[in-house]
């Protein structure tokens, strides 16, 4: 069916598109599909049990509206976000392109969001169906971003099974700043007295950027490791890797997102896993779109993987197929459960 629509749907204004694709699915539809359930891509991490390794990322879902129907659409767990502390429009439109001959998308979206109040009355009365994960930053006129997080920790830290703190959009002016070591040891030590003053238990996740050198690999790792991060989420979108592109939309500005990162996030995970082991558990993003992408994010080091520019384009049952293609790969590697081959490439 997406095949037939998506020449109509490619017709209008991405944004446009996205914002008809959340009408739809607020709709209480049944899945077409019975989620698969296999114990070859099952894992239990962090306490929590996952049915399956394929997530859609923060950025789909911006304003926690459709979390549960993505549930349904065979996802093993959703992000939502970035939630900001206060509503904010984001960037003038248009600010999202389809670079349809790249399988990518650039977006200048600039969090835009209903802010922290309205989300979290949202997630209260319609509590998630499964494995759920808050995605939270800073306004973008904000003259203290640090306290922002902290105020979105406050809203947020009970009502999710993870919280991701973004320091990667490049569609925020200066939030790349938080990569430099001296701004995330400041940002990590007060994330976690925020997390004692509370006794929270809720796991922390922090999403990196795919235009980070060596150096800064090891840095932050350093970081992570001393202040216990749970999680690592590697990468956002990239503001670089234009050279190469076919579609003219490249040369707007914003964060390159799809196929052209897969190569880029791979070799950055593979380099945290080398340094972080089984210390910190990685989500990989970028590119995934199918079984053997999900797989090579696997092998190079990501626990779990995320995905949205690869739902534009192969459509709402991608979750499916990717599981469906995933198990058979482990079948055919006589693989009997994703464990054994987290972090298997050489």
């Amino acid at each position: 069916m997406f095949s037939k629509l998506r020449p109509f749907i490619f017709k209008l204004d991405p944004e446009l598109a996205h914002t008809l694709a959340i009408k739809a699915l607020k709709f209480n539809f049944k899945s077409i599909k019975n989620i698969k359930k296999n114990s070859s891509i099952e894992n239990t991490l962090l306490g929590k049990k996952f049915f399956n390794p394929i997530g859609i990322a923060a950025g789909f879902d911006k304003d926690a509206e459709v979390y549960n129907s993505l549930f349904k659409l065979g996802f093993g767990f959703v992000e939502v976000g970035t939630i900001t502390p206060l509503k904010q429009y984001g960037n003038p439109k248009p600010r999202v392109f389809r670079l349809e001959e790249d399988e990518a998308l650039i977006n200048r979206l600039g969090f835009n969001n209903s802010g922290a109040d309205k989300v979290s009355s949202r997630i209260i009365l319609n509590p998630p169906n499964g494995l759920f994960g808050i995605n939270i930053g800073p306004n973008k006129d904000s003259i203290n971003r640090l306290e922002d997080y902290l105020i979105c920790f406050r809203k947020f830290h009970k009502l999710s099974d993870y919280l991701t703190v973004n320091i990667s959009s490049p569609n925020t002016e200066n939030l790349r700043s938080f990569h430099d070591q001296k701004e995330l040891n400041e940002l990590l030590h007060a994330i976690q007295e925020e997390k004692d003053n509370l006794q929270s238990n809720t796991p922390i996740a922090i999403k990196i950027s795919p235009d980070i050198d060596e150096k800064n690999i090891e840095k932050i790792s350093e970081l992570l490791l001393k202040y216990k991060i749970n999680i690592v989420i590697v990468s956002n979108s990239t503001d670089s890797h234009r050279e190469n592109l076919k579609n003219i939309n490249k040369l707007e500005k914003g964060g390159l997102s799809g196929k052209p990162l897969e190569k880029k996030s791979n070799l950055i995970i593979n380099r945290f896993y080398k340094i972080l082991k089984n210390e910190i558990l990685i989500i990989g993003v970028g590119g995934v779109d199918s079984g053997k992408s999900a797989y090579e994010k696997i092998i190079h080091g990501a626990s779990l993987v995320q995905l949205y520019t690869g739902m534009i384009y192969k459509g709402p049952n991608i979750a499916f197929k990717i599981t469906d293609e995933l198990i058979d790969i482990f079948k055919n590697e006589g693989v009997k459960n994703i464990s054994e081959v987290i972090g298997s490439k050489n």
